[in-house]
């Protein structure tokens, strides 16, 4: 009898960005944060970033924590890991509105429409998103398919 291929599942934390491929997963939590998974089909190799804020405004530390630094440097370690050119598509989750005083400039909102436009100014595709709403969930990246799934407590998990 064959033993099954164990798969490794690395989790992200706020902040962080990771890539993984040959099967593993790649998993975070998010709630007003975005949490931005890249995927090459071909090498079937992806990446996730579980972003905090917009802009860096020209900070250097932690990448992983603004949208504008993050998906540069997801690009980056994703070129390293595989060593070719990529064809990269993006799913997002997150962006929810957690707080009622948050006042009028959402952080969440304003996550999502950077995310979206810095992947359109890079000509990477989102080909599925799961954002806004109330309460925070669980991305998950399985890097064996391309297959993103949602988790929100007390409903049924969601693949984009």
């Amino acid at each position: 009898m064959e033993k099954p291929i164990e798969r490794a599942i690395h989790s992200v934390r706020m902040g962080e960005l990771k890539v993984a491929r040959d099967g593993d997963q790649l998993r975070t939590l998010l709630g007003s944060c975005v949490g931005i998974a890249l995927y090459d089909r071909r090498s079937r190799a992806g990446g996730l970033a579980h972003v905090v804020l917009p802009q860096a405004h020209g900070k250097s530390e932690l990448p992983g924590k603004y949208i504008d630094t993050a998906v540069p440097k997801l690009i980056c370690e994703l070129e390293s890991l595989v060593g070719t050119s990529l064809r990269l598509s993006a799913k997002i989750a997150g962006g929810a509105k957690m707080f009622q005083s948050e006042g009028p400039k959402q952080i969440g909102e304003m996550n999502i429409r950077a995310c979206e436009g810095i992947l359109r100014k890079i000509g990477v595709p989102v080909l599925a998103h799961h954002c806004g709403g109330t309460r925070g969930r669980k991305m998950t990246l399985d890097t064996a398919t391309g297959n993103v799934v949602i988790e929100i407590v007390g409903q049924v998990p969601i693949k984009l």
